[in-house]
């Protein structure tokens, strides 16, 4: 028999025997495979992208009856002999993709079975069957439904009303597509949404209706079954997966672990029960403990939700607070019965297309002349995303473009090594997975200006050419300020000022003044660029600008929310120019008390650019005040001042920040900082170098005064405008991960407080100084310590005008925070600068209809109403007041609240897809770093540990990576529960195939590079260190000393141990980019 692969199989010869004889040798056959069959199921539990035409008509059958050793149901030859095939020839076989929708009827037996029901680690893709067509789709038969139906929105509303259900972001879990997480406001614990059948369709970043299933079926916590598995990540455990569900994700042999291997290789599949398939209630359900693998069965219930309504006038959100907070040791699961809103995401999946097998299949119909014709009308190839959290796609072959179906017509292999970018159009409740289509491609996967590309698709940055119609807003150049703009705006530019800026700072949004009063008071200024005067609400130039929302950069690449000629040059306070500004004015003392303030428009001229380089020399004395008219390497000088000016504002600067920062933190304040990966580039923009940087003291110099900014911002705009301000807040941390956090130190002996901000920063200094000789792990404390932390965002204060704790700033530990400071690259900055625009008017407008008394006092206090330090309600709320604010609303096109809840809500959208953006630029670089290395050598200190695999932290490239090493050919595994400490060997003992099912070990040079201590001993002072692809096969010896010693064999790990691991880049043209580790050990066994 042929196979979709070409693999001919030796026919079968079936023999006649009697009743009786065919009865015990049933029983033979089945005792021999009863090891077997449980394997061959569970693989395909795991396996799960089934077709659905493989079907029994008789539907009383149970489909879990159909198993490996079953020869009646058994796979048959679609041929004139209608000799049947065993299960197992054909579950070790390697065939061509079998199309989801294709249906095969056996001869006279009326069963049927489903596509992939028997099937291996070898053959990754559901199974095709002799003489059937791969990749044709068989019409005019009824499919049935894999996925529960969607409610409809009448039933969605009806009951979220009486809270029987919750609507949650639905969030997937990267290291396991498999597990999903719901956050529901108010419920202390993230709701697990866990296998494909629960999560009934929702892809990664949907807005989902989940029904909480009750408590019998909730899981463990992990952790939380006292097993001393110490990893922080995801445990060590299988999950339980449906037939329909699709674990791989991932690329195999690429030194990285994919789901496909983890969880589908037969260890932890369980029989499933009718339901799953026919889509009736479930009336028995398997709840899985996270910790430790084991299944847990809930008792009979129905498929009932936790809280249907019941005890009227008690919140449902609350009731299932109350319940998380009496069983702490249980997570709550739930099922998706609705989508409400489709993910963003869904348009912008990027990922690699299979087209070998589709080209194998090909081949084999070459000759059928009219079969082969119809290819591009029937066939689809897969997809699989590079982000794992997305599950692998069917593309319709007819429906690739013109350029991809050519290249297939071709044969061209090359396709599978291009980035291509599609979109999920639909996934049916009959489909195993989602219908995406191609809609066009990046080029190489290897090339840096391809992955770029994609990054910036896939977090849909929009990074066009600015139109015409955007540069008819900005004014004609050479552009000077216009004489009227002096009549109304204080002119300063007498005064001081300068920038301090990175030293390829082009968009330069703020500069620092400081004046002296007495010997004990000064006079700070803050001066930010007006972008406002030139961004006019509801323009061209306004609408572009709220679509790019912030500017975004990617270490080499800048895309920018405001044209250059903005950006750069009319708003950008450059020195030596004269330019607009929105000023703000303290005068406080060297405690940092603030006794008055002043909030305005003006116009400035700094004198200098200064790197942080710069005002950091100056801060430590190296630029000295008697040598720097001689100094060389300080920016040019403009106007009338001198260096003696700059250098002394500097440094009085310096000590009031240091004031005002120790004010800060003894208010509660939190600070979590690791060091920063700075990258060296070449000509060609190709990174060759990296290093690690912390900021410096005029980093911080910066930032005390823009903080204050902000917070000035803040207090004015919610006063005058109480339910129409643009605030920004910083929720508190995830209490229990904090807890966690919190145990974890004490484990290790190292005190920590988490009661509060301030408790937690106070005890981070106290470790600090305790672990001052070793850095590495207060790294990993601070790392642990960010992780509880959730994001801070925007919101319309109106939105929260009755839950004002929820306005703090948690980090910061402030009540009232914006952002003001950054109006070159925030559209939110934009929006405060108007409001804050208005409130200015308005005082004004009030000012006219009081006609205050003369005099300093008087005129002063009058003046200030709105926006000095003491708010004056009475004018506010009074008619002229009100009056004068909703006017100068109206001028200077405050967004109504409604609006401005939707603009904060898009803002935080875009602000979170730009962080994406940056972060997946940082670790590509560091991947094309290791390319061009080959090999980089490095300690690692372990931060998670379990049987199965063990998180490392590297400090070198400060990231965060695992290594797997259960079922590893040739390495033996010791796991010491009690003590959580782990043992690896080498073992001469040659193990094949699993033994909890089909599939081979992981070679060892997947989980250790394995060098020969010999070799080592002969080594010369090359700079080389191996090639990097025998390297990946772990088949070479380095050829250089490193200064970083392998570990031997054996290798005895435990919590915060510190081992040697060598890392290297994965991926590129035949899949996604990663970054691989491996222990990095010698041996003479080798």
């Amino acid at each position: 028999m042929k196979g979709g692969s070409g693999v001919a199989e030796p026919p079968v010869i079936v023999e006649r025997v009697d009743d009786a004889d065919k009865e015990k040798k049933k029983k033979r056959r089945s005792n021999r495979r009863s090891k077997h069959n449980s394997a061959c199921n569970s693989g395909s539990e795991a396996r799960g992208e089934t077709s659905d035409g493989f079907k029994s008509e008789d539907k009383t059958k149970s489909l879990t009856s159909m198993n490996c050793s079953s020869s009646k149901q058994g796979l048959e030859m679609a041929s004139n002999e209608q000799t049947p095939v065993r299960a197992s020839d054909v579950g070790f076989t390697s065939m061509p993709t079998m199309h989801i929708n294709e249906r095969v009827s056996f001869g006279c037996d009326d069963t049927a079975v489903d596509v992939g029901e028997t099937i291996s680690n070898s053959c990754p893709e559901p199974i095709a069957y002799a003489g059937s067509s791969p990749f044709h789709q068989f019409e005019g038969f009824a499919r049935k439904k894999l996925f529960a139906t969607h409610w409809p929105i009448e039933a969605v509303n009806e009951a979220l009303e009486k809270g029987e259900v919750f609507k949650a972001l639905f969030r997937v879990n990267a290291h396991n597509r498999l597990e999903a997480y719901c956050k529901i406001d108010g419920v202390p614990t993230d709701v697990l949404v866990s296998g494909i059948s629960s999560q009934n369709r929702a892809v990664e970043g949907d807005i989902v209706v989940i029904k909480v299933d009750p408590l019998g079926l909730w899981t463990k916590m992990k952790g939380s079954s006292g097993s001393s598995n110490n990893s922080t990540l995801v445990e060590d455990c299988n999950i339980v997966q449906e037939v329909n569900g699709v674990a791989d994700n991932s690329y195999k042999g690429k030194g990285m672990v994919d789901a496909d291997f983890e969880y589908g290789n037969g260890r932890s599949g369980v029989p499933l029960e009718k339901s799953f398939y026919d889509g009736t209630q479930v009336t028995r359900e398997v709840a899985h403990n996270h910790v430790n693998g084991h299944r847990q069965y809930g008792l009979e219930c129905s498929h009932a939700g936790l809280l249907p309504g019941q005890n009227d006038g008690i919140n449902s959100v609350d009731m299932l607070a109350a319940m998380i907070s009496r069983y702490p040791l249980k997570r709550p699961t739930a099922k998706v019965v609705a989508i409400v809103e489709k993910s963003l995401r869904r348009n912008a999946i990027v990922g690699f297309l299979n087209v070998k097998q589709w080209f194998s299949y090909r081949d084999l119909n070459r000759k059928d002349a009219k079969k082969n014709s119809a290819i591009f009308d029937h066939e689809y190839v897969t997809l699989t995303p590079t982000d794992p959290r997305f599950p692998k796609m069917t593309v319709f072959v007819r429906d690739l473009p013109d350029s991809i179906k050519r290249r297939l017509a071709d044969g061209d292999v090359t396709i599978e090594m291009e980035l291509l970018a599609a979109q999920i159009e639909d996934w049916s409740a009959e489909s195993p997975s989602p219908r995406a289509c191609v809609t066009r491609s990046f080029g190489r996967g290897s090339e840096l200006e391809t992955q770029i590309n994609a990054i910036l698709y896939e977090n849909a940055i929009h990074c066009a050419d600015f139109p015409p119609h955007v540069f008819s807003c900005l004014p004609s150049t050479p552009w000077e300020i216009p004489p009227k703009e002096f009549q109304t705006r204080k002119d300063l530019r007498d005064l001081c000022v300068f920038t301090i800026d990175p030293s390829t700072a082009s968009d330069l949004d703020d500069a620092l003044s400081i004046e002296k009063l007495t010997n004990d008071t000064f006079r700070v200024g803050v001066h930010i660029a007006d972008v406002s005067y030139f961004v006019l609400p509801n323009t061209a130039l306004d609408v572009e600008a709220q679509i790019r929302s912030t500017s975004v950069y990617l270490l080499q690449k800048k895309i920018q929310m405001l044209p250059s000629l903005l950006s750069e040059e009319l708003g950008s306070l450059n020195p030596g120019v004269d330019r607009l500004a929105f000023s703000m004015f303290w005068e406080l003392n060297r405690t940092g008390d603030v006794f008055d303030r002043w909030i305005g428009r003006t116009v400035i001229s700094s004198c200098c650019k200064l790197s942080y380089k710069h005002a950091q020399d100056i801060i430590q004395g190296i630029t000295d005040l008697e040598k720097s008219n001689t100094l060389e390497g300080l920016p040019q000088l403009h106007g009338k001042f001198e260096w003696a000016d700059v250098i002394r504002s500097v440094n009085c600067l310096h000590e009031i920040s240091k004031t005002l920062k120790e004010k800060r933190f003894s208010d509660g304040a939190l600070q979590l900082e690791s060091p920063k990966v700075v990258y060296l580039f070449d000509e060609d923009g190709v990174p060759y170098d990296s290093s690690l940087s912390e900021r410096m003291d005029s980093n911080f110099l910066v930032e005390e005064f823009m903080l204050l900014a902000n917070m000035t911002a803040a207090e004015v705009i919610s006063r005058a405008f109480p339910n129409g301000a643009l605030l920004r807040r910083h929720p508190e941390p995830n209490m229990r991960k904090l807890k966690e956090f919190e145990a974890f130190c004490r484990k290790h002996c190292l005190a920590l407080d988490t009661s509060s901000s301030s408790q937690l920063q106070q005890s981070l200094e106290k470790l600090r100084e305790k672990l001052k000789d070793d850095s590495v792990l207060f790294d990993i404390l601070i790392s642990y310590a960010s992780k509880p932390m959730q994001l801070a965002s925007y919101f319309c204060s109106g939105d929260l005008k009755d839950n004002l704790n929820d306005w703090v700033h948690y980090g910061l530990a402030v009540p009232l925070y914006t952002h003001f400071t950054s109006p070159l690259r925030r559209y939110p900055d934009i929006v405060v600068h108007r409001t804050l625009a208005a409130v200015i008017e308005a005082e004004e407008l009030y000012m006219k209809h009081r006609r205050v008394l003369k005099g300093n006092n008087g005129e002063e206090v009058s003046r200030k109403c709105f926006t000095g330090i003491y708010f004056d309600k009475e004018a506010a709320e009074s008619p002229q007041g009100k009056d004068a604010l909703s006017n100068a609303a109206l001028k200077h096109g405050i967004p109504s609240p409604e609006l401005l809840g939707d603009v904060a809500a898009y803002c935080n959208e875009r602000k979170l897809a730009s962080r994406h953006a940056e972060d997946a630029c940082e670790k590509l670089y560091m991947w094309f770093l290791l390319k061009r290395r080959e090999i980089l050598l490095s300690d690692a200190r372990v931060l998670g540990l379990g049987p199965r695999f063990m998180s490392v932290y590297i400090q070198k490239l400060a990231i965060e990576r695992r290594i797997y090493y259960d079922e590893v050919e040739g390495l033996t595994v010791e796991w010491l529960e009690s003590t959580s400490t782990l043992v690896l060997s080498l073992s001469c003992h040659k193990r094949l195939f699993k033994s909890g099912g089909p599939g081979n070990y992981m070679s060892l040079g997947n989980a250790a590079w394995v060098v020969n201590p010999y070799v080592l001993s002969m080594e010369t002072d090359s700079t080389d260190d191996c090639n990097a692809t025998c390297m990946v096969r772990g088949e070479v010896e380095p050829t250089s000393k490193s200064w970083v010693d392998p570990g031997t064999f054996p290798l005895t790990v435990r919590m915060l141990s510190t081992i040697p691991v060598a890392l290297y880049a994965i991926g590129g043209d035949d899949g996604p980019l990663e970054i691989g580790v491996r222990l990095y050990m010698s041996s003479y066994l080798k």
